[in-house]
């Protein structure tokens, strides 16, 4: 089976131009010979994987994987923006119904449903002269994973789903009215991964990688059942993953971030961008932005995260809560994994301070073009090219892939499903720990021996309050911790984190504590000059959460609206 790192553009194009053939007003009337048709494809197997590879490159639009979801990295209590930047509506939870970022996400996951849904449809009536049993259900198995994929991401973005579970013939029957998530859930996403489960290979050969796995499938599906608190399924089956033995965490964290070791031992589903191909288009102007275009391959989330001064638009920037749980990730000096460093690793390759260790774009922190007045206390690496170039790509291409489910989330998710399962949190603890001692820091076990059975509450802001409380085990206080710390720091500008807030109900609680933490600073801190120890904040206070937390309502911004199009458009939509 051929690898799925160049989209093959002639099953594109064909999945392409079925999408539009409701179009009554055609300008050409004569067929061309040489264009691709519907009865000129599917004829072959490598027809078949061609437009299940066009499939996986939907996986690859920026709102999905890509530069687009900066607008949804500052929703959380992670990062922060400017006034001047596009995520600006999002971090003030301003947004309407008519921004550009909503409507192209709908479509993007949409035209992967779509092109699943081609597929899918074609096998009901291919003749077995073309594909045998085995490689017709490989080929669904994976169709069908893709499928649960993009609807998983619509119904966790905007609250539920129009299904189309098949290609619609008319336009009538494009307009659908909006399903539950429940409703999707039984009629599409739990049915498809229980095929994908039972249907693809534990692992590819090596130029296959990046294709759906049961590893994949299994953990998507327990994430389903998390995230409708159905928590012993979901324990259940994040189990089966981790004791499967194919995956474990890699011994650097930083194997994770950057665009060496890819599809590494942590990896279970994660999407192909490529510094290399498609040379000549610009991520900018090809990475597509055109719906249903072969794109240019790469991404421009380096881009929108990576340094201003170093060729990007530091368009994310991290908020001070999650640069002090950083700093205060406190190493442990007996841990193999640390050589020397001061920092946790995990800080190193998930934010820049100002007073970091280590290089910045090849040089020395204390070499650093950044300037670092007008409150920003810390710029987001991760995404970023930081760690082999001097600056950004030129024109937008970065080949950093998007890690969408890694064994590192797994086992946070296991830990959060057997604490609420039964109250387990020793075993959580022990869960938690892993992450913990790949990170090289303190672990929860050793801070509860260090200190009679209790760990601090990390997520306190030292600055703040002076100190972190000490809290006794158990099971609502390592909940806690893996909710407000752990997920927060190992996952943060990954795609999770206000799904995560949402999901627990403490986006207000947050926001408000995280509000008041900065009226303190603002009120407390001298902020001329060089700022103050540990977060050297100068020139202003950002107020990330000043109006997040006054206008944030629950039925209002849990999930974003459905696009303006679809409503004037969709006769048959209700809400």
């Amino acid at each position: 089976m051929k690898s799925i790192k160049k989209i093959i553009v002639k099953g594109f194009v064909l999945l392409t131009l079925v999408g539009v053939s409701c179009n009554e007003n055609t300008f050409l009337d004569e067929p061309n010979p040489n264009a691709l048709t519907e009865a000129s494809f599917w004829k072959t197997e490598s027809h078949f994987n061609s437009a299940l590879t066009s499939v996986y490159g939907a996986l690859q639009y920026r709102s999905v994987s890509g530069s687009e979801l900066v607008q949804e990295f500052v929703m959380s209590d992670l990062a922060g923006t400017e006034a001047w930047y596009r995520p600006f509506p999002f971090r003030n939870l301003t947004y309407t119904n008519g921004q550009n970022h909503l409507s192209e996400k709908w479509q993007e996951l949409y035209v992967g449903i779509f092109r699943a849904n081609t597929i899918l449809t074609q096998l009901q009536t291919v003749d077995e002269d073309i594909l045998d049993e085995t490689t017709k259900t490989e080929i669904e198995a994976q169709a069908r994973f893709l499928r649960a994929f993009f609807y998983f991401q619509l119904v966790h973005t905007y609250g539920g789903a129009m299904i189309h579970d098949e290609v619609a013939q008319s336009l009538e029957e494009l307009s659908k009215e909006l399903s539950s998530t429940a409703d999707v859930n039984a009629q599409i996403i739990i049915p498809d991964l229980e095929f994908a489960m039972s249907n693809l290979p534990e692992t590819w050969e090596s130029t296959a990688a990046g294709r759906a796995t049961w590893g994949a499938a299994t953990s998507l599906l327990g994430k389903v059942y998390l995230y409708d608190e159905q928590w012993p399924q979901a324990a259940s089956l994040f189990k089966e993953v981790i004791d499967s033995g194919i995956y474990s965490l890699t011994r650097n964290i930083e194997d994770n971030f950057t665009h060496f070791n890819e599809f590494n031992e942590e990896s279970i589903f994660e999407v192909n961008y490529s510094f290399d191909l498609n040379p000549g288009n610009s991520g900018f102007a090809e990475d597509d932005t055109s719906i249903g275009g072969a794109g240019a391959e790469s991404t421009t989330l380096s881009t929108e995260v990576g340094h201003i001064q170093y060729g990007a638009f530091n368009t994310v920037l991290a908020s001070y809560n999650l640069h002090e749980m950083l700093v205060n990730d406190e190493v442990d000096p007996n841990n193999s994994i640390n050589d020397g460093n001061l920092e946790s690793r995990r800080m190193n390759y998930t934010i820049a301070p100002r007073n970091g260790e280590g290089d910045w774009y090849l040089a020395p922190f204390s070499e650093a073009k950044a300037t670092w007045g007008g409150g920003q206390s810390a710029y987001v690496k991760k995404h970023s090219n930081w760690y082999h170039m001097d600056g950004e790509p030129v024109r937008g291409r970065s080949g950093i892939n998007f890690r969408h489910i890694r064994y590192a989330d797994v086992l946070l998710m296991y830990a959060e499903a057997v604490i609420n399962a039964n109250g387990d949190f020793a075993t959580a603890i022990s869960y938690v720990d892993m992450v913990r001692s790949r990170a090289g820091v303190v672990t929860l076990q050793q801070y509860m021996d260090m200190n009679g059975g209790m760990f601090p509450q990390l997520h306190v802001s030292k600055q703040v309050h002076g100190d972190q409380p000490m809290v006794t085990a158990n099971a609502q206080t390592v909940l806690t911790h893996i909710q407000r710390v752990e997920r927060a720091i190992e996952l943060c500008f990954e795609g999770h984190r206000y799904k995560d807030l949402v999901r627990w109900g403490i986006v207000k609680e947050v926001f408000d504590d995280l509000r008041a933490d900065e009226i303190w600073r603002e009120t407390n801190l001298d902020i001329t000059g060089q700022g103050v120890a540990p977060l050297f904040i100068s020139g202003r206070v950002r107020p990330d959460f000043s109006q997040s937390s006054q206008n944030y309502k629950p039925e209002e911004h849990n999930y974003f609206p459905i696009p303006s199009g679809e409503v004037l458009n969709n006769p048959n939509f209700n809400n």
